[in-house]
Parts: structure tokens; sequence; C-alpha cells
């Protein structure tokens, strides 16, 4: 039984280590580019990594809301959503199945690095440093700068979306069968 309960807890193995990589890499470019540069560029021009910082949320919405604001709409609720996803994760509700669990695990890795940012870098900004041309698609030249954390989230969003699409939930049935396979086991 105690191994079933820690079983339970396995995809925040991949949160965490998601929000390990992010902060370390952000750890690195805060330490060898200075903001506002091109460290390097590959592909012609087409990726750079560069460092910037955004003080508001996605496409720098909210830069410039007082800070009361920003910590209720950029910290506090996104702790609160980080929360409420560990625990359907942890549910025996039976919300998502066992891969949808692993999306929703790197969904809070991704969140929980920008709210990292958010909370120790609220003064200078969240670290950005992944720049792509998308050559004047929706009249932009560049695509705003994002970082890892920002592409768990847009990734593993998607991942959890087109799973929930095309994944036909288990009956009661089905899933009492999965279980006492998996307790013979």
């Amino acid at each position: 039984m105690k191994n079933k309960n820690f079983l339970k807890y396995r995809p925040f193995v991949l949160s965490f280590s998601l929000l390990l990589f992010d902060q370390l890499v952000k750890a690195w470019v805060v330490k060898v580019i200075p903001e506002g540069t091109i460290f390097r560029s590959f592909f012609k021009d087409f990726l750079w990594i560069v460092h910037v910082r955004n003080k508001g949320v996605a496409f720098s919405l909210g830069v410039g809301a007082s800070s009361l604001v920003r910590v209720l709409l950029f910290i506090i609720i996104p702790i609160g959503l980080m929360i409420f996803l560990g625990w359907s994760i942890l549910s025996e509700k039976k919300i998502f199945t066992q891969r949808q669990k692993w999306f929703v695990a790197g969904i809070i890795g991704g969140g929980l690095g920008t709210i990292m940012d958010r909370i120790f870098r609220f003064s200078s900004g969240v670290v950005d440093f992944i720049s792509v041309n998308i050559y004047g698609f929706l009249n932009m030249q560049r695509w705003p700068t994002f970082n890892i954390s920002d592409s768990c989230v847009v990734v593993f969003s998607i991942l959890l979306a087109l799973s929930m699409i095309f994944t036909k939930a288990p009956s009661s049935e089905e899933e009492k069968i999965k279980e006492i396979r998996k307790e013979e086991k």
C-alpha cells in the first residue's frame, strides 16, 4: 500500500526536474549574458539566445501594473492554480489519466519556474532568453522572447488538450480491470 501511495507522486519528479533545469539555465543566462544583448545567433538569424527581462506576463501584458496587482495576478493566483493542479494529480477522483497527470506535472514545472522568477526577481522581472524570427507573421518580425518554463507550460498544455480530445475516458469497469492487473504485477 505504501508503494502505491508513493507511485502517485511520480509525476512531480518531472515537475521538479523541469523547475530545476529552468532555474539553472536562467542562472547561467544572468551570469554570462549581459542584459539586453544577443549572446548567439543560430540558423541565419532564426534563433537568438539573448538576455531580456519581463515584468509582465505573456507578451509583456501588465508591465505597467502596480506592485499590488502584479503580486495578486502574477504570483498569488498562479500559486493557487499550481496547488489546484497538484491536487488534481493526487486526487482519488480520477480527473486525469496517468498520461495526462504527467502532462499536468509538466505544466506545474513550467508554472513554478515562472513563479520563482516573479517572486525572487520581482523588481527585475522574469528572465527570458529565447528569441525566434517569425518573418513578419502576425505583423511581428520576432516572436516575444520566452524561456524554458514558458515552453513547458505551452507544450504540456497542448499535449494535455490533445490527450483530452483524443482519449476516451475509461469506464469504471475498465479502470477496475487495470487496477487489478497493476496489483497483480
